[in-house]
Order: C-alpha cells, then sequence, then structure tokens
C-alpha cells in the first residue's frame, strides 16, 4: 500500500464538487436511457400477483435493500433476498407469480448468474437493472432496464459510486411510477408509516389523545362558583365543562375568564356555573382526526376543546399540550 498524501482541504473539496458533478451527469443520462424496458418494468410490478423479490450483491444488494424498503413503503409489497443466501433454501421464497427485480452493473455477478435458471423455472418475470445490455443478467432477464453510467466518480473509475447513484435514482422511480399508477394517497402512506409524524397527524384520532372519566373536569350550569372553581383546580386542564342534565356540553369557564372576573371585581361567592359560563364552546366529534383538533384550535384563537360523542353527550376535552405531546403540532 502506498503511503498517504498530506492532507489537502483544498483537494477535498475539489474531488467532492468533481464527484457530484460526475454524478449529477448520470443522472442526467440515465433518463436518455430509458426505453421500453422501464414501462415494461412497472407495468409488470404493477401486475405482480405476489411480490417484487430484489437481489443484489455487493454494493448493488445494499442499493438492492433500500429499493425494497421504498418500494413496500409506497404500497409495492417487497423484500430483498440475498442471492448467495438464495441458492442455500431462500429461494423457497419466491413462488410463481413474483417479480424479481435483479440488480448487477456489470450484469456478471456469479452469485446472481448461477440461480437466474432455476429462477426462470419458478415462472416468474426476471427485471434485470444492469449498466451492460450484453450481459449475462440481461439475456436472462425478461425486461432488462438501463443504469448504464459513463464513468465512477471514482478517481480510479473502479469503486462503485456513480453507478449506484444510478441504481438509488432508478428504484425511485420505479417506486414513483407505481405510486403514481397505484393512486397511492398520502393517507396510505401514513398507513405503512404509523411511527412517523406523518402517521400520527394522519392515522390519530381524538379518542386517542382526549382526557375522559375522572380526568374530564365538569359541573352542572347550577353548580356553585366555588364548586366549578374547585373542579377546575383539581382536573389541572385551565377549563371546565358545564354540561346539561342530558349530558351535553352547555359552556365552558376558563382560567382567563377567572382572571377577567377578579379585575372586574365582581363578587365570586353570588354567582354560579351558568352565570360565568361561555355558551356554546367550540365542540370536536370523538372520531374526528387529531390533525382536525388542531386547526379547530388555531382558527379560533383556543388552547382546549370539548369532545362529544355522535349524540352530542360530552365523552372527553383535549388541550394543545395533549397536541403536543403526541406531535401532532
Amino acid at each position: 500500500m502506498t503511503q498517504p498524501r498530506p492532507f489537502d482541504p483544498e483537494r477535498a473539496l475539489a474531488l467532492a464538487a468533481r464527484t457530484f458533478e460526475i454524478e449529477a451527469q448520470a443522472l442526467l443520462g440515465l433518463a436518455a436511457r430509458q426505453h421500453a424496458g422501464f414501462p415494461n418494468a412497472v407495468k409488470a410490478m404493477l401486475e405482480c400477483r405476489g411480490r417484487v423479490v430484489v437481489m443484489g450483491m455487493g454494493k448493488s444488494g445494499h442499493v438492492g435493500r433500500k429499493i425494497a424498503a421504498t418500494l413496500a413503503s409506497t404500497g409495492t409489497p417487497a423484500f430483498f433476498v440475498h442471492p448467495a443466501e438464495a441458492s442455500h433454501g431462500d429461494l423457497g421464497m419466491l413462488m410463481s407469480g413474483d417479480v424479481v427485480l435483479a440488480i448487477s452493473n456489470s450484469g456478471e455477478s456469479d452469485e446472481l448468474a448461477a440461480i437466474l435458471p432455476t429462477i426462470r423455472r419458478l415462472g416468474v418475470t426476471v427485471v434485470g437493472m444492469t449498466g451492460k445490455p450484453e450481459s449475462t443478467l440481461a439475456r436472462h432477464a425478461d425486461i432488462v432496464v438501463s443504469s448504464a453510467v459513463d464513468q465512477e466518480a471514482c478517481p480510479l473509475n473502479l469503486a462503485p459510486t456513480a453507478s449506484t447513484t444510478a441504481q438509488i435514482a432508478l428504484g425511485d422511480a420505479l417506486a414513483v411510477a407505481l405510486l403514481d399508477a397505484r393512486g397511492f394517497r398520502e393517507e396510505d402512506f401514513a398507513r405503512s408509516h404509523p411511527g412517523g409524524s406523518l402517521g400520527r397527524k394522519l392515522l390519530m384520532h381524538v379518542r386517542d389523545l382526549m382526557r375522559s372519566g375522572d380526568a374530564l373536569p365538569q359541573v352542572a350550569p347550577d353548580a356553585s362558583f366555588t364548586e366549578l372553581l374547585r373542579e377546575m383546580t383539581h382536573k389541572g386542564l385551565g377549563f371546565t365543562a358545564l354540561v346539561d342534565a342530558e349530558g351535553r356540553p352547555a359552556g365552558i369557564f376558563t382560567d382567563g375568564d377567572l382572571r377577567r372576573l377578579i379585575e372586574r371585581g365582581a363578587d365570586l361567592r353570588a354567582l354560579t356555573a351558568g352565570d360565568v359560563m361561555h355558551a356554546r364552546p367550540k365542540l370536536i366529534r370523538d372520531d374526528a382526526l387529531a390533525v382536525d383538533a388542531a386547526a379547530l384550535m388555531e382558527t379560533h384563537r383556543i388552547t382546549s376543546v370539548l369532545v362529544v360523542d355522535a349524540q352530542g353527550r360530552l365523552v372527553g376535552a383535549l388541550n394543545s399540550n395533549d397536541l403536543m405531546r403526541a406531535k401532532v403540532i
């Protein structure tokens, strides 16, 4: 191994810029290389009765894992199978009706070449993603998608760099074309990403976050002001709901209302809950999305909202802190 040269930050920056330039050109050239193979690959995956099984060795294998994950998260059932493991039993994961996406820049990966004849006999469609149209992979594939690049970003033109960038971009392009063809929507994406911020916004309902039962501050309109204040203080939500005999919200009283009463010098002991409540409080259904509750609060510049069921009965309460803890806002 040769001795390393003294570190030169300017050379490092220049090589970075050159790498970006080569890989950008590789991606721009990729579009011109796509002909019938790309839409045929999309059609095969769209009509697939089974799963898309992605295979690749080395760096192409790492790319393949990413492509399989992207496909699976955007509505196309997919998983990765290592070609070397496939020849030792993992081919049992394949079944008739699957589509195999085999990735190899050279198209001459020994591990892939060894199992391609067997894969063909299983009755699956093989899509070959390769940079060499005359390769073994291209000859055995039903459909060929070109991932060819003019040069690698590696100064030696050896390490897979621009070629793997092209493979990733092609995988993304397949996923985008497929999700568009499937009519894949934000709600569909959220269902496969329930732990993400979009999943929380689109899947979490008010009933999942609301305070209910003993945690819900509520009194009757004829309750004394002392009882009203005790309920609001004990439950710690900064407000109390006023509920009629049928269990429906009649009004709301907040700590802001309390401050304003004190500033006016009102005789609090002579008041009832009904005397100080705000009638027609803002309500939201328990089956509404939590993001809708956030929008309601923002529109009316309030920090709390009462939650009702389909019959209009009070079943809970929600405030902005609840939404922030759940990362809805």
